[in-house]
């Protein structure tokens, strides 16, 4: 933002200055035509360059069209010989900004308009020689506009290097990421692994030999501080810069009331059913559970044009159930394509638990997702 407001100050404080060289090299020097319309002319030619980064193709035209109506009303901005200087530097900075700061149709087109007006007020200011026209189009015209053109095409090439580089970090960062993430696995089942061996080993020792099954209890106390350790070390690695950790206990079956009344908000008619008895979940279950509704919901919003959505809960003996079904349209969504890593993420985690999940037209049309995690593995 800072370096924004910057080139605009810096081509303001260029227009400013070009606009008052302009002018008391009019008021100054000995230059055919009107007064009063060679100074409306050259703020016209100058002031606008205070939008050449942002509008260069308009400030272009204006350049072109104010150098041929002056020269056509009899003004001096282009019959002296040679032109005020001012005027000449004012159409190099455009015509540069114009190659500099344009995609290569508009840049043409400017280039154009800008040959076209100064050709015009060649000839309008009294007999033309090939001279006149090749000073007007190649010093005010083409090569101000080539040399903008080059630094363009520079600029997109180290522009073009950076996003490489920064791809290629991005890549490293998620495949060293994806082996800490793997190492984390390792670490801590292993720890796991010897503790559960160890709490079976105290177990059995307990009456018979309480100091050893005290030191065994000891032992796994180490490990899991350990492994604890171990894993928020891991953990801190693998979450993204500045995302911070998650101080908020994570959501859960339980909340989706609160994401009810969120997708309410926003314009949605939302019925809830839980059948089955209500019961405390394993934690993963229980925030995969609700991410997978969160993400079919927002799919709602988005994407269904829906009005209406059924949200249903089935608690099973050995399993959980949940279905998500809209109203809106469901044939065109049919294959699922519409929710892209939407999609993924929710398969995703119901493969984690061994569970199915079913994506497609509903029963009232619509779109319906539908999903079975197992409670037992």
């Amino acid at each position: 933002m800072k370096r924004l407001r910057d080139s605009w100050l810096l081509d303001g404080l260029i227009a400013v200055a070009l606009a008052t060289a302009l002018e008391l090299q009019l008021l100054l020097g000995d230059y055919a035509g009107g007064g009063l319309l060679d100074a409306a002319g050259g703020l016209l030619l100058t002031l606008p360059l205070a939008a050449r980064r942002r509008a260069p193709l308009a400030v272009a035209g204006i350049f072109a069209a104010t150098a041929a109506l002056n020269a056509i009303l009899g003004g001096g901005l282009f019959a002296g010989e040679p032109p005020p200087f001012a005027s000449l530097v004012a159409g190099a900075v455009t015509f540069y900004s114009l190659g500099a700061h344009t995609e290569d149709r508009p840049a043409l087109v400017g280039a154009g308009l800008g040959v076209a007006g100064l050709w015009s007020a060649v000839i309008a200011t009294g007999p033309a020689d090939a001279q006149s026209f090749l000073f007007s189009a190649g010093l005010i015209v083409a090569t101000p506009w080539l040399v903008g053109r080059s630094m363009r095409s520079r600029s997109l090439r180290v522009a073009l290097l950076h996003r490489e580089q920064l791809q290629r970090e991005r890549v490293a960062v998620g495949e060293e990421r994806a082996r800490i993430a793997r190492e984390l696995h390792d670490v801590v089942a292993h720890s796991v692994g010897v503790m559960v061996v160890q709490a079976q080993g105290a177990r059995r020792v307990l009456d018979r030999d309480p100091e050893r099954a005290g030191e065994a209890l000891r032992s796994i106390e180490e490990t899991g501080r350990s492994a604890l350790t171990e894993m928020r070390r891991s953990l801190g690695v693998l979450r993204e810069e500045g995302s911070g950790a998650a101080l908020e206990p994570q959501p859960g079956i339980g909340d989706l009331d609160g994401l009810v009344e969120d997708a309410r908000g926003a314009g949605l008619e939302i019925e809830l059913r839980v059948a089955g008895e209500p019961r405390a979940l394993p934690p993963g279950i229980d925030l995969s559970a609700y991410r997978i509704v969160q993400e079919a919901l927002t799919n709602t919003i988005k994407h269904a044009g829906a009005t209406h959505a059924r949200i249903a809960v089935r608690y099973g003996e050995r399993e959980l159930e949940l279905e998500v079904s809209d109203d809106g349209t469901g044939a065109a969504t049919a294959n699922g394509s519409h929710q892209g890593h939407g999609l993924v993420g929710m398969r995703e985690r119901v493969a984690l638990y061994g569970g199915e999940l079913w994506t497609g037209s509903g029963s009232d049309a619509g779109y319906s997702v539908r999903a079975r995690i197992p409670l037992e593995t």
